[in-house]
C-alpha cells in the first residue's frame, strides 16, 4: 500500500472493517445513524491511504492506528451531531457515576472477550451484533452456508458466556 497499491487497500479494508466498525460504534453508540457509523469507517480508510506513506510496518501497528483513527474521527461526528442527538427513554434521569462505571466496565469486558474470538468468529460476531447486518449477508461475506454461521454464534455465544462467566441471553437470533 506505500507504493500506491489500491489491490493492498482493499485487502486491508476487507481484514479490519468489522473491527474499524466496532472501534467507532464504541464511542457512537446506538443512536446515531448507520450512514454516520459508515461515513467514519470510510473515512478511517481514506485517513489510512493517506497516512500510508507514513506509517512504518515494523515501528506502526496497524490495528491500534486503526482503531484510534476510528475514535477520534467517530468523535468529531458526535461533537456534530451532539445538538440533534435524540434523547434516550430513560435518559432524563441520569446514572449515578456507580452505574455508569458498572456499565462502561461491563461493555469493555464484553468487547474484549468479542475481540479475543479467533477469525471468522469475531468477525460474524462484529458485523451481525455490532453492525446489524443481516446474517446471510456476513455468512456469504465470509464464504460459508448460513447454517454453518448460525453455528458458529451459538458456539461462540457459549464461549463469550463461559469467559465472561454468565449467561449471554441478550444477544437476538436471526
Amino acid at each position: 500500500m506505500r507504493r500506491g497499491s489500491t489491490a493492498a487497500l482493499e485487502q486491508l479494508i476487507t481484514r479490519y472493517t468489522a473491527y474499524v466498525s466496532a472501534a467507532a460504534y464504541r464511542v457512537l453508540g446506538p443512536s446515531v445513524p448507520r450512514e454516520d457509523l459508515e461515513e467514519v469507517v470510510a473515512d478511517v480508510f481514506v485517513a489510512l491511504w493517506r497516512s500510508a506513506a507514513e506509517l512504518d510496518p515494523e515501528r506502526d501497528s496497524l490495528r491500534p492506528w486503526l482503531g484510534t483513527v476510528a475514535a477520534n474521527k467517530a468523535k468529531n461526528v458526535l461533537r456534530s451531531l451532539s445538538p440533534t442527538l435524540p434523547l434516550s427513554e430513560d435518559a432524563a434521569a441520569p446514572d449515578d457515576p456507580a452505574s455508569q462505571t458498572e456499565r462502561r466496565d461491563a461493555a469493555r469486558t464484553l468487547w474484549e472477550a468479542v475481540d479475543g474470538l479467533d477469525e471468522p468468529d469475531r468477525t460474524l460476531f462484529l458485523r451481525y451484533y455490532y453492525e446489524g447486518d443481516k446474517l446471510r449477508d456476513v455468512a456469504a461475506a465470509l464464504n460459508m452456508n448460513l447454517s454453518t454461521a448460525k453455528t458458529r454464534l451459538f458456539r461462540g455465544r457459549k464461549v463469550l458466556a463461559a469467559r465472561l462467566g454468565g449467561e449471554m441471553g441478550g444477544m437476538a437470533h436471526e
